[in-house]
């Protein structure tokens, strides 16, 4: 649904003060509730008019995330930690996989801290309107909130886990160039791939519970078929463009350039891989905005 504010007609009236006159303009405003549009758009005036809300989901997930742990959001650190020292081991030392002449363990680091920020995002907003459903049947705000907010909180681990990223390179005296600047970019991609697909998975949840246990199944291969342990350029030439239809292939490959110095993607592949992440972000807006009128009856 959407909110606007319209004033209406008004016969005329005896003459009255300036202050007097802008007090009964303001009560002459009406709130016009509509359906929601089932067009793949998105109402930007709308969303900024309730971006407080947003930050109040975002603030309110940040103090979900990790309560009553014990070691809080250390967890954002040690999480791709644990996942890169496996890597390490297991792929960097045993399988001799290839790092594209940059020390394994940086590489493994910032390949699997731009794929958390993708999985846990989508499973943050995957989840996001099945677990507010007092407020989706109740109150009304714009949908889109939940899902955003969703991919904007993983956000806030791959900072922290930022820091550790710039000691490990320290360490292994590996620095950027010029391309750190494009670095945002990547991350970027990632969010709208991750919001793309959560949006049709958290509307395809209101009616099927089967996402939450389809999610993590498909979450194990996704890092093979997205370079995370290994270089893109240490495949076939073939195989670069097959697994470049996976959008994260081009997050992966290209953070690692924009922040290690590591090879540069093939601008072919990288155009491929943003082409179908805009597509992937279309379909699921627009089966997001056709579903979302069902929520409340589904949910």
């Amino acid at each position: 649904m959407t909110e606007t504010k319209v004033k209406p007609p008004r016969a005329s009236a005896p003459e009255t003060s300036p202050t007097r006159s802008t007090e009964l303009d303001r009560a002459r405003y009406v709130t016009v509730i509509r359906p929601a549009t089932q067009m793949p758009r998105i109402d930007l005036r709308e969303l900024w008019r309730y971006r407080e809300l947003l930050g109040i989901f975002v603030w309110r997930d940040l103090k979900v995330r990790y309560k009553q742990t014990v070691i809080g959001g250390a967890w954002a650190i040690f999480q791709p930690a644990l996942t890169a020292l496996v890597y390490t081991l297991v792929f960097g030392r045993f399988a001799k996989f290839p790092s594209g002449r940059l020390p394994y363990p940086v590489f493994a680091f910032a390949g699997v801290l731009a794929w958390q920020y993708f999985s846990a995002s989508l499973n943050i907003a995957s989840a996001s309107i099945v677990g507010n459903v007092p407020l989706v049947t109740k109150v009304y705000f714009p949908r889109l909130l939940l899902p955003l907010a969703g991919v904007v909180v993983p956000l806030i681990d791959l900072c922290l886990a930022g820091f550790v990223l710039v000691a490990m390179m320290a360490w292994y005296s590996t620095w950027p160039g010029a391309a750190v600047l494009v670095a945002p970019f990547f991350i970027l991609l990632a969010l709208v791939a991750a919001l793309g697909a959560a949006l049709a998975l958290s509307a395809l949840n209101t009616r099927y519970r089967d996402v939450p246990y389809a999610i993590p199944a498909f979450m194990q291969v996704l890092p093979f078929l997205s370079a995370v342990p290994f270089a893109l350029d240490g495949v076939p030439l073939r195989w670069q463009w097959v697994l470049s239809i996976n959008p994260m292939t081009a997050v992966v490959s290209g953070w690692r350039w924009a922040v290690l110095g590591g090879p540069q993607p093939i601008l072919g592949q990288l155009g491929l891989s943003v082409g179908v992440a805009i597509l992937v972000f279309i379909g699921g807006l627009a089966y997001f905005r056709r579903s979302e009128p069902r929520f409340a009856d589904t949910i």
